[in-house]
């Protein structure tokens, strides 16, 4: 039977620890409560001697939280809250039943923060790799409103709203992706293992080779005399990038010219809009003020170039300019947003206004994402004739000329 180790809070309201032996964690809970102790956290005893510590650390180390571990923890916060119950009762509920061990100890952490007398929202404060900056926005507006259920509904809709995006997104590139891996593998393989034989048979005759069959033997050269050189300045480039990308400047330069690729540019604008949309209606509807909504939003935009935009507007509605004029003025908001908060501001339903704008861009979005994924078929035969055409040119016109010799 195994043993399991608990925290608990005793009647005096004392914390105290021990362990129990049971056939399950529901088990030893139950122990622990008929013993009249709160258990705080309850986690099973691992054997000494053996590699199931190591192999947890390194499970630990490598987990990670998805959003669909995130949506379902809040919807399970949400359902409880609603239902009454406590929120040590909740938290401690919610710990056993999720499954993700990361989730899992910050949860347990939340509580512990919680009985030492932080609020939520100071308790989630402490884990912003799970809990993004609008998460403990609305988190704050709700325990001040005293509407955490209602906010967490809103989160709810503005996380699947997000998920679904993305998700919509990446499945349009993961196609193009696998077959431009698959060009690029086939092209290395012709390059190092194909042309040189047939190199090696053309050099024999002393015949003039084309153009094509040139570079091919020009690229190959280089992979197999400089293929260190290539490595090491790949590697070196990689990291340089890396490094210039963690800076503001160089985030900014990378979303400014992702905002100006042909097809990806404008799905990126459109998906930019309905976030802006949707997270500012329910933002507003939460209470929260618009200078604060409109620093949550830069925070969460997912485009530096917009972010920046939206420094420069928030600056100038401090001034008293409104919203809809400094979004006039700014880069890469579409008239349609324009207009809309306009209207919303004269009529006071701004955010009815900005609901039907992210209803707009959905739309337009799942159009946009539809039309890139009938677009890249075309682009990518193109592509891959432009690879078999270069190796038939570089292989074939030699061999032509070759047979004409022998003729």
């Amino acid at each position: 039977m195994p043993n399991f180790s608990y925290q608990a809070i005793n009647e005096n309201g004392t914390n105290v620890s021990g362990t129990v032996e049971a056939d399950t964690m529901a088990m030893a809970e139950s122990i622990i409560l008929s013993r009249g102790y709160i258990p705080s956290k309850i986690t099973e005893a691992v054997k000494t001697g053996s590699g199931g510590s190591f192999l947890a650390r390194i499970e630990d180390s490598l987990a990670t939280v998805k959003i669909a571990d995130l949506i379902l923890f809040t919807k399970q916060f949400r359902s409880m809250m609603q239902a009454g119950v406590s929120i040590l009762r909740l938290l401690q509920v919610l710990e056993h039943q999720t499954q993700n061990k990361t989730l899992k100890k910050v949860i347990t952490a939340i509580g512990q923060d919680i009985k030492s007398g932080a609020t939520l929202y100071g308790a989630m404060q402490k884990h912003p790799s799970i809990f993004p900056p609008l998460y403990l926005s609305m988190i704050n507006a709700g325990e001040a409103s005293g509407t955490v259920p209602d906010i967490l509904e809103r989160l709810i809709d503005i996380i699947e709203h997000e998920a679904k995006i993305k998700s919509d997104i990446k499945s349009a590139m993961q196609y193009p992706i696998m077959v431009l891996a698959a060009l690029g593998i086939a092209f290395f393989v012709l390059l190092t293992f194909v042309i040189p034989k047939f190199a090696s048979i053309f050099a024999k005759t002393g015949m003039a080779l084309p153009l094509p069959t040139k570079v091919a033997m020009f690229l190959y050269q280089a992979i197999a005399n400089y293929w260190f050189i290539l490595i090491g300045g790949s590697v070196l480039l990689i990291v340089v990038l890396r490094a210039y990308l963690k800076t503001a400047a160089g985030r900014y330069a990378r979303d400014v010219l992702f905002l100006k690729l042909p097809l990806f540019g404008p799905l990126l604008q459109k998906a930019a809009m309905s976030r802006f949309a949707s997270i500012f209606a329910i933002l507003q509807a939460s209470g929260i003020p618009v200078m604060q909504t409109m620093e949550i939003i830069s925070g969460t935009i997912g485009n530096a170039a917009i972010s920046y935009e939206f420094d420069r507007v928030r600056e100038r509605i401090q001034e008293g300019q409104g919203i809809s004029g400094p979004l006039g003025a700014a880069k890469y908001f579409t008239p349609m947003v324009v207009d809309m908060v306009a209207i919303g501001e004269e009529s006071g339903n701004i955010e009815d206004m900005l609901r039907q704008v992210a209803i707009h861009y959905d739309d337009e979005v799942n159009y946009a994402v539809k039309g890139l994924s009938d677009a890249i078929g075309p682009i990518l035969l193109v592509g891959l004739a432009a690879v078999v055409g270069f190796f038939a040119m570089a292989i074939f016109l030699p061999m032509w000329d070759l047979t004409k010799m022998v003729n």
